[in-house]
């Protein structure tokens, strides 16, 4: 996983346009709030990136926490979130380190892609430690194995027609055919599980799980599982 925070605190082109970056963040924070159930509910987004719109998600829940191992990201979402008291940032590191059973709603977003298989059953882990018994995590945006870079070439070209950023879109998947994303994903890949492969795991960490009926965010291709702690009877 390091590659790719060292990828992700660099200035990169993974967005095509400021449009692109802030609508994404704006429909990850929407999705996020949905699956918050009370007002007071304490929420980890795990490897949140820039967080654009985590003031939104901070007002529907009671404190939300923002966990980013990039250091430089970590930075300017500190500088950003300072004046919001309900918005607390944090490494990866203090969330190895946070308190058992004390988070209701966990997310993982577009992370597990970059994760080895060990990094993600470790977090997976820890996870199911610092949720309380009646949380859940939702692990979203898992890439599927049948499911080949030009779907999301596709899904892309889709967002940008719907809200104006086509042709940015274009230019953006030139530039990032070019760029040091495309040499990574070459090089050291992306992890990919099969809807049973994801259970499988989930269940290995001690979760009950199921698949959503739809994807955090705007690819349909990829895939976002609700997990529990089981139930105690």
């Amino acid at each position: 996983m390091d590659d790719w925070i060292d990828y992700y605190d660099s200035t990169h082109t993974i967005y095509v346009s400021k449009l692109h970056r802030d609508l994404h963040f704006q429909i990850i924070a929407r999705d996020i709030i949905g699956y918050i159930t009370s007002p007071d509910a304490t929420v980890l987004d795990y490897a949140c990136g820039e967080a654009l719109s985590a003031s939104q998600v901070a007002s529907a829940c009671g404190q939300l926490i923002l966990a980013e191992p990039a250091p430089g990201v970590r930075g300017r979402l500190i500088a950003r979130f300072a004046p919001n008291t309900k918005i607390r940032v944090r490494s990866l590191d203090d969330v190895r380190k946070m308190q058992d059973q004390s988070i209701d709603l966990v997310v993982m977003n577009s992370v597990a892609q970059y994760m080895s298989a060990e990094e993600l059953d470790a977090a997976l882990l820890n996870i199911r430690r610092i949720l309380k018994p009646s949380g859940k995590l939702v692990l979203g945006d898992i890439l599927q194995p049948h499911v080949g870079m030009f779907r999301d070439v596709a899904a892309l070209l889709s967002f940008g027609l719907r809200n104006g950023f086509f042709k940015d879109a274009l230019i953006g998947l030139i530039s990032t055919a070019l760029s040091d994303y495309r040499h990574l994903r070459t090089r050291i890949g992306l992890q990919r599980y099969s809807e049973e492969e994801m259970t499988a795991k989930l269940k290995a960490a001690g979760f009950a799980s199921q698949r959503a009926a739809t994807n955090i965010g705007h690819n349909r291709w990829r895939m976002t599982f609700i997990a529990r702690p089981p139930l105690v009877r």
